[in-house]
């Protein structure tokens, strides 16, 4: 077998974003020619983006779509370049790979399977094709192979498998792959972000490359295209079960083209990070990018100087470290598109205070210590701080319904309405400093209060984005202990001294998050089993029982607990701002699970608890 170069090509691609889409799949091919590659694979649906949802239903994007391939073709001459694209037949959408040989269109190769669980609806979309089936295609005049295709180039015999292709066990197309003898498979992806999802591709693709005895090449799209999924533009090369070459992921760069050769030797292999460090790459890279498509100028935040806030303030900051680091000062200031001119030696914190303004919104059951965190913080990272107080507007507003009502509001009688009234009322005021801002506001609630309603509707839920939502407090309280020292943050060390609380009931009552609720540790286990896995409240004491250390009858209540909450709290997860996909799971019922906004609330399941 000839020793070829090939190289993965990953870019940042925006549904709708024809121009830069096209501009930014042309550059990769030239930096690809310049380094002499031979083939070049591209990721799923590199010319549209994976992210355009139902505009491959209609007639004209799929179209669209085909025109750009055509104006891409006569770029790629003396090189063969594989990318994919949406093409519809009659009534029927097909998710393809176009493969070009020095300007001359070979053939499409048709996806066989589609991706329909977690934040995928492909089905919704596309058709898949059936294995060994192959058709013409009319394009420009002439008839192109369309469907289940290989290829050959200089001795090689390669073919594709796309995405969801290579997960389906027994079925997926790579067997009859092998059966035709390819050296060589593509896996040319739009697979989203999860922490420490890199090392489940990591075993396919080693396990691929020794159960078909060839080289398995694997390409992902990157960033956060069009809101919600972040691609992580991962690139692995494998043969004989062992891991040859793999890419640096979550860059900021449009695009990157990763060379290597087919040789039996490892190349370049760049780390895999633990969760912790993943984290932070994918929320600063998601917070770059829907900045900078949403053609904002900056964020703002109501920094209250807890957990969730403080660590959406340390992304922010992240998002400028690495951006600034990969992309240097000029680049990622244009990328941007705003205008900076350092004043300081300290460019770093000076570009975070002219993208991140906070405020510590405090009432009288606010205590000095978040006041005194958030402020520290602040001016750790060089964010704007305000701080003003809201009593006056809480005032004006209970004022007016005990008028109405002819009777005093009482902690007693109105706990939960007055701890309301206190987050909601901080919302018109935070949101008026992001509109004169021309800026992005940063929701704060996390998945765990996502699961049980443990967030105020139009107050810590009111925002643009909400970068945590889609990872649990427990992990959030971890992470920050982690992030004091390896981020080099030491301006988290008040945050990390505090016990999370809403701050909402007068101190005297001592209000902590663990104390209305359950604790943290617990409720993750709890959704865990009930959300990602689905079980049953009877399977989930079952198995946590035995686990946690907790008395039967006090377990049942938590889980109880969970699920009444769960089951009330429905139509405030279909009212939160959109978040990042960041975990294995997350309770978007939008891109992950479907949940009847009015049910029994699981009431006879319940009750079934207490008979066991």
């Amino acid at each position: 077998m000839a020793v070829l170069k090939l190289a993965g090509a990953t870019v940042n691609q925006t549904p709708l974003d024809w121009n830069g889409n096209f501009d930014r799949i042309l550059k990769a091919i030239s930096k690809a020619k310049s380094e002499e590659v031979e083939i070049l694979c591209f990721p799923e649906l590199a010319i549209t983006g994976y992210g355009a949802e139902d505009l491959f239903l209609s007639y004209w994007f799929p179209q669209r779509a085909l025109a750009q391939l055509g104006k891409l073709i006569p770029h790629c001459t003396e090189i063969t370049v594989a990318i994919g694209l949406p093409v519809r037949i009659q009534e029927k959408v097909y998710n393809t790979v176009a493969l070009i040989e020095n300007a001359k269109l070979k053939g499409f190769v048709a996806k066989q399977f589609m991706a329909i669980d977690g934040v995928h609806y492909e089905f919704r979309w596309f058709t898949p094709w059936e294995a060994n089936q192959v058709i013409d295609f009319e394009f420009e005049g002439e008839k192109i192979p369309f469907g289940d295709l290989t290829f050959h180039h200089k001795g090689i015999h390669y073919g594709f498998e796309i995405c969801e292709d290579a997960w389906r066990g027994k079925i997926r197309p790579g067997y009859r792959l092998s059966d035709r003898k390819v050296d060589l498979i593509f896996n040319p992806s739009a697979s989203h972000f999860a922490m420490k999802k890199t090392m489940e591709r990591k075993e396919l693709m080693e396990k691929s490359s020794d159960l078909f005895n060839c080289y398995y090449c694997y390409v992902n799209l990157l960033g956060n295209e069009a809101g919600k999924m972040i691609f992580d533009g991962e690139i692995l090369l494998a043969k004989s079960g062992q891991l040859l070459a793999r890419n640096q992921l979550l860059s900021f760069q449009d695009f990157q083209v990763f060379p290597f050769t087919l040789e039996d030797k490892k190349q370049e292999i760049a780390p895999i990070h633990p969760k912790e460090w993943e984290f932070v790459q994918a929320s600063s890279l998601g917070l770059f990018d829907y900045l900078r498509k949403s053609k904002s100028k900056g964020f703002v935040l109501s920094l209250s100087g807890g957990a969730d806030s403080s660590t959406i303030a340390v992304l922010v900051a992240e998002m400028v470290r690495r951006g600034i680091k990969e992309l240097g000062l000029k680049v990622f200031v244009e990328k941007l598109g705003i205008s900076f001119s350092p004043k300081t030696e300290n460019p770093e914190k000076e570009l975070v205070g002219a993208l991140l303004t906070t405020a510590y919104q405090g009432t009288k059951n606010s205590s000095e210590d978040t006041y005194n965190s958030a402020k520290f913080l602040a001016e750790s990272l060089g964010a704007n701080f305000y701080s003003w107080t809201i009593d006056e507007e809480v005032e004006s507003y209970t004022r007016k319904i005990e008028t109405a009502i002819g009777r005093k509001l009482t902690w007693d009688q109105d706990d939960i309405a007055l701890q309301n009234i206190q987050a909601r009322s901080r919302s018109p005021i935070i949101w008026l400093l992001a509109n004169l801002n021309h800026a992005l506001l940063l929701s704060t609630s996390n998945r765990s209060e996502g699961d049980v309603g443990y967030a105020t509707m139009d107050g810590d839920t009111s925002g643009s984005i909400s970068p945590i939502a889609g990872v649990d407090k427990h992990f959030i309280r971890h992470w920050l202990l982690w992030a004091e020292t390896n981020l080099d943050r030491p301006g988290l060390a008040a945050v990390n001294s505090l016990t999370p609380t809403a701050e909402l009931r007068p101190l005297e009552r001592t209000q902590t998050d663990e104390k209305d609720l359950m604790p943290y540790s617990v409720i993750v286990e709890i959704e865990r089993l009930a959300i990602r896995d689905k079980r049953s409240p009877i399977d989930i004491f079952l198995l946590l029982k035995d686990e946690l250390e907790l008395e039967d009858a006090v377990l049942k209540e938590y889980i109880k607990k969970f699920f009444r909450l769960w089951s009330r709290n429905q139509w405030k997860r279909e009212r939160f701002a959109p978040a990042f996909h960041l975990d294995e799971f997350n309770i978007d019922p939008k891109t992950w699970y479907r949940f009847p906004i009015l049910s029994g609330g699981f009431a006879e399941e319940l009750e079934q608890l207490d008979q066991i």
